[in-house]
């Protein structure tokens, strides 16, 4: 467990000094899809029920929901308002970088995971965690902009994709609580978010 943590704050403290004090940030932009596979291979190496066929389909969906949700708003500007991605986060197809499904996975289950402490009913837990999810993007959104992860139309982020992202996230959360995943059970789950959350702040501060 503390060989996990410190090499996710490995990861994360570097990228956070050399995307916010280098003169040249490419060289720390490209291992972001590294950092993304390493968060996701040492969360679910935490889970015990993740072996499990319902954790798989749980798993399957949530990628696919996330990807085909950013393939539609990218391709129809409907969804989340206008906006492109960049060349930073990987190969994409139908202009979407494939590792986004997986980002949205670790949100969703990390998101669960912390609500699933609390002693809520299931809608209210959905609820709180579809929240848990769009107050960390809120804090990657403006990271995400400067570093060309991806780009609005009109250069301002639209409340309606703040909108969105709620609504796509309460959908993932009722079901992550109807296939019974106990990200609760999982100890670095509060970690994870917690870094993440850490991570964006900082260096959204250090870009401002």
């Amino acid at each position: 467990m503390r060989i996990a943590q410190f090499v996710l704050l490995l990861f994360y403290s570097t990228g956070l000094v050399g995307l916010g004090y280098s003169q040249d940030p490419s060289f720390y932009l490209q291992f972001m899809p590294l950092t993304l596979l390493l968060t996701a291979a040492l969360l679910l190496g935490f889970d015990k029920h993740s072996p499990t066929p319902m954790f798989g389909w749980f798993a399957l969906t949530a990628m696919l929901v996330g990807y085909g949700v950013e393939v539609a708003g990218v391709q129809t500007g409907v969804i989340f308002g206008r906006y492109e991605y960049g060349t930073t986060l990987g190969p994409k197809f139908l202009g979407t970088p494939i590792i986004i499904g997986l980002n949205w996975l670790i949100l969703t289950y990390v998101a669960g995971g912390l609500a699933q402490r609390l002693p809520l009913p299931g809608f209210a837990r959905a609820v709180l965690a579809a929240v848990l999810m769009v107050g960390l993007d809120v804090c990657i959104e403006p990271v995400a902009v400067h570093f060309g992860w991806w780009k609005w139309f009109a250069d301002v982020i639209p409340m309606q994709n703040f909108k969105a992202w709620f609504a796509v996230s309460l959908i993932l959360q009722v079901y992550y609580n109807t296939s019974r995943i106990a990200g609760g059970r999982n100890p670095l789950v509060p970690f994870v978010y917690m870094l993440q959350l850490l991570f964006f702040f900082a260096l959204g501060l250090l870009i401002s």
